[in-house]
């Protein structure tokens, strides 16, 4: 492949291995502003996973600005903060830093070995008071000397950065037009290898980073998109000119995926096994793909040689470890005894700790940080999938992309060379660097429920979606069920990404019950909180109760309360860590009121249920509690229709006139909300940790409801 591969697509825009998502309309609408125009361009280019992994690479711009102090036009940098993801950039995620200051830095700089002392001289370059901390690319954009340039990390040209001959490879597939450095760990120093590469090669339009990265950059924030993306689809049709011509992609397949529905059988029942495994010293969350690509790396000939390599990119491995754990179990194995397959894989993580605290004892430094989890990130399943487990959701997720993107690297470059990862030294220096312990150290501190996850029966509105919400709200991963899907489609989308999922869940079924819980481990990993909300109320006297009435209030309160518990109590044994079982009764299991047989006998047994329950699993570390509501009119499901209009008529009342009503019955005369129920909820799961075999009333005081 020649350099004629870099005849321009400006005026085509035709592109087969990115996407162009700039459109004209609306960066005409940005004028001649070229921050916004900068900000615009970042945010398409995180948009297409193929140009940029989440929170991977940098871009910047540069504008001329009246210096405060003394009126004059001077340069400013405007470049991604630290810890920012392109693709959702804004402009309170960027640092202005005076460019003749970056290059002043030269002054201050003695040399490599503490270039990391440099890090805090940035702040002394601030324009722009109210900047992001900047990040330790800050000075790579700061001595190149272009308008507009983009830092990224493309699986494609990754893949060439990688590849064992890559100053070669680029060369062939550029010509004169990129230059190449080798690899070194960003910092300043990087900057001037950068700067002096740009010397030594006047008229490139990129540079190539040895096992990192790409640096390409324009006059116009559109030149230098497109420059971007003519750069990446180059590398790309480069690689795929090649992949499968020598040999077989990965070596061939060594062995066949399971069928889809079978895959995630596996995965859903593996699923808190390899959570309780990862959260040895603190709870994980998990996710789960299947995806193709994964699937023809887990199953090729080539995965017991390439695995244990390790990524390459430093922001691939930060966030997936050195290397994933290769599970030896076969895709058709029996993992319907947990604690068997527990027993069987617990061999391979204990290995896989040691050698990640031989890995650490070995490269560490006399300052490093000490030693982090040494559990795996990522998990590979053979004919099945992979796995990963991390402090949320949205990490674990993240892991799974950036090892995605790992995977398409080792693809690449094994088509067009042999691929190479970083040595063990660099990676660790990468990995336990003391500015990234920093950046660690500035994370806001966890939420009461992170790392928890809740699965709530009757979560499609009233005191299910409150009590959803509260434990949202304090960290917690929620999965919704409920009977009626449309009712869940809409209370989940009331939730950011990342955070909750849903499924259908007859509670009286006990399939339908393992179906959910099932789904709710191969989204999150598995279960920490189980709330049974799920309910209905029917009001009658003893002679007008029919036997319908009556099985449906034991199969919706008790059988389902039952089942959920059955099924709940099992994940959580599996994990090791205990949890808990939070049951919505009522006062009526307690208080004999009249024309109330069937609710108040299926209530109390409920909460004869949760003690017994209590009892039973207390040396399992699972606290089971009761929350007993009163008087929930307000947003609640059940006051709708004919259990309102019992109640009324047993009060000889109106509809209208319940809530008053309530509220005056009860000693603090309050209106008891959803979100009332929630706050106990959310009490007993964060709070009372010491408590189990208890109920807690949520009724304003009602006498005779007391315990004692």
């Amino acid at each position: 492949m020649s350099s004629d591969i870099l005849e321009s697509k400006m005026e085509t825009k035709e592109f087969k291995y990115v996407d162009y998502l700039w459109k004209e309309s609306e960066a005409e609408k940005l004028g001649d502003d070229q921050v916004a125009l900068f900000l615009y361009r970042s945010n398409v280019l995180g948009a297409d996973l193929r140009v940029t992994n989440y929170g991977g690479g940098n871009t910047s711009c540069k504008t001329m600005e009246k210096d405060p102090l003394s009126g004059e036009e001077r340069e400013v940098l405007w470049v991604k903060g630290s810890g920012g993801d392109i693709g959702t950039l804004k402009r309170d995620g960027i640092a202005g830093l005076y460019v003749d200051k970056l290059h002043g830095l030269k002054n201050a700089y003695i040399g490599i070995e503490f270039e990391d002392e440099i890090v805090p001289l940035y702040y002394h370059c601030l324009h722009d008071l109210d900047s992001k901390a900047p990040s330790i690319d800050t000075p790579l954009h700061g001595l190149l000397p272009f308008k507009h340039i983009d830092h990224l990390h493309p699986d494609a040209l990754i893949a060439v950065a990688a590849a064992k001959d890559s100053e070669a490879i680029t060369k062939e597939i550029w010509g004169d037009k990129m230059g190449w450095v080798p690899w070194q760990r960003p910092g300043f120093d990087l900057a001037l290898q950068l700067e002096k590469c740009l010397n030594d090669n006047p008229g490139i339009r990129g540079i190539v980073l040895g096992s990192h990265g790409l640096f390409t950059w324009g006059d116009t924030s559109y030149e230098c998109y497109m420059n971007s993306l003519e750069v990446i689809e180059a590398a790309s049709q480069y690689i795929a000119d090649r992949e499968g011509k020598d040999r077989e992609v990965f070596g061939g397949t060594k062995m066949e995926s399971l069928p889809e529905s079978e895959r995630k059988q596996q995965a859903a029942l593996l699923s808190p096994v390899l959570r309780g495994l990862c959260s040895s010293e603190q709870k994980m969350i998990g996710h789960f793909t299947d995806d193709e690509r994964v699937l023809q790396f887990v199953n090729s000939q080539d995965l017991s040689k390439l695995a244990p390599l390790g990524t390459s990119c430093p922001d691939h491995f930060l966030r997936t470890k050195i290397q994933p754990l290769v599970l030896e179990l076969g895709a058709n194995d029996d993992l319907t005894d947990p604690m068997a397959v527990k027993e069987k894989i617990t061999p391979a993580f204990e290995q896989y700790r040691q050698e990640y605290a031989t890995y650490y004892e070995t490269c560490k430094r006399d300052n490093s940080p000490a030693m982090r989890d040494p559990n795996p990130v990522v998990i590979l399943y053979p004919g099945v999938g992979m796995f990963t487990f991390a402090k949320n959701k949205q990490t674990a997720r993240v892991a799974s992309e950036f090892y995605l993107n790992a995977i398409n690297v080792m693809r690449g470059a094994e088509a067009i060379s042999e691929y190479t990862a970083l040595p063990r030294q660099e990676a660790f220096d990468i990995e336990y660097w003391l500015l990234e312990e920093d950046k660690l150290k500035r994370m806001p501190p966890e939420k009461p429920l992170s790392r928890r996850v809740a699965i709530i029966t009757g979560a499609g509105g009233g005191i299910g979606k409150a009590i959803a919400d509260k434990l949202a709200e304090q960290g917690a991963n929620v999965f919704l069920t409920d009977i009626e899907e449309e009712r869940l489609i809409e209370a989940n989308a009331t939730y950011k990404r990342d955070i909750s999922a849903f499924g259908l869940c007859n509670v009286a079924n006990p399939d339908s019950v393992k179906e959910a819980f099932e789904a709710a481990s191969l989204e999150f990993g598995g279960v920490d909180i189980v709330v049974h909300s799920a309910g209905l109320a029917i009001s009658k006297p003893l002679e007008e109760t029919t036997q319908k009435d009556w099985d449906l209030l034991q199969d919706v309160l008790v059988k389902g309360q039952f089942n959920m518990a059955q099924k709940g109590t099992a994940i959580m044994k599996t994990q090791g860590f205990g949890g808990d079982i939070i049951n919505i009764a009522s006062k009526n299991g307690l208080v004999a009121g009249k024309n109330n047989v069937g609710y108040g006998t299926a209530k109390a047994a409920q909460q004869h249920m949760t003690r017994l329950l209590a009892a039973e699993f207390g040396g399992d570390k699972i606290r089971v509690n009761t929350v007993n509501p009163d008087g929930v009119i307000v947003g609640s499901k059940i006051w709708e229709g004919a259990w309102a209009e019992g109640r009324a008529k047993a009060y000889g009342i109106t509809v209208e006139e319940l809530p008053a009503f309530y509220a005056k019955r009860n000693l603090m005369n309050e209106i008891i909300r959803p979100e009332d129920i929630a706050n106990a909820v959310f009490a007993l799961a964060a709070i009372l940790d010491k408590s189990t075999g208890n109920t807690i009333n949520v009724d304003g005081g009602m006498a005779e409801a007391f315990l004692r």
